[in-house]
């Protein structure tokens, strides 16, 4: 079970998730969920993320029960002509995915899901992203950071990677990993408090 101060458990490991949620004022403990992310064949984008963000809360959400505590997962993939980014496997990978958003708009899609006993829902964010044309040499750069490593699409919003950024439509917490007009939403819906003022 959470402890006593916890209001949900968040199922991620993310410190920018931990990060949003600790800005609206929602007290969690955290257990990372341990689930196979393979986007199925055919499956579509949003499909796909609002699944993964459903299986993690599920994940955990079983170890507790019917009268287990909520649980709150959340998935958000980057998206240019239908393909899934994903996180780099390496500096190769992480550099095809740089010159592929080059100059170019891309999708971010960013799912939450809240599971509680046998309850669920889910609601999914969409931002349109539009980077400037990116040189060689910054790409190396970018990833000698380290930033690129684990994000998906290979950068960070709220990092460095802000440089690339030329317009934004759409949620800035939804980029981030974790949409917080939705998240909110389906946590005052459980009953969970959002910026309790006491």
């Amino acid at each position: 079970m959470p402890d006593a101060v916890s209001d949900i458990i968040l199922a991620s490991a993310s410190p920018r998730r931990q990060e949003l949620l600790t800005q609206i004022g929602v007290r969690f403990c955290q257990r990372i969920a341990d689930i196979d992310e393979t986007c199925l064949e055919g499956e579509a984008a949003r499909d796909y993320v609002t699944r993964v963000a459903l299986e993690k809360a599920r994940a955990i959400a079983r170890q507790f029960g019917d009268d287990g505590p909520l649980v709150l997962g959340a998935d958000t993939e980057v998206v240019i002509d239908d393909q899934v980014l994903g996180k780099p496997a390496d500096a190769e990978h992480a550099r095809q995915m740089l010159n592929l958003l080059s100059g170019r708009m891309h999708r971010v899609i960013s799912a939450v899901a809240v599971v509680k006993g046998g309850t669920e829902a889910a609601s999914v964010s969409e931002s349109r992203v539009w980077f400037r044309t990116l040189d060689a040499g910054e790409i190396e750069a970018y990833w000698r950071s380290g930033e690129p490593r684990g994000k998906a699409g290979a950068y960070a919003i709220q990092g460095i990677g802000a440089i690339f950024v030329e317009r934004l439509e759409g949620s800035y917490s939804g980029v981030m990993g974790l949409p917080l007009f939705e998240t909110a939403r389906l946590l005052r819906e459980f009953g969970i408090r959002v910026l309790d003022q006491q």
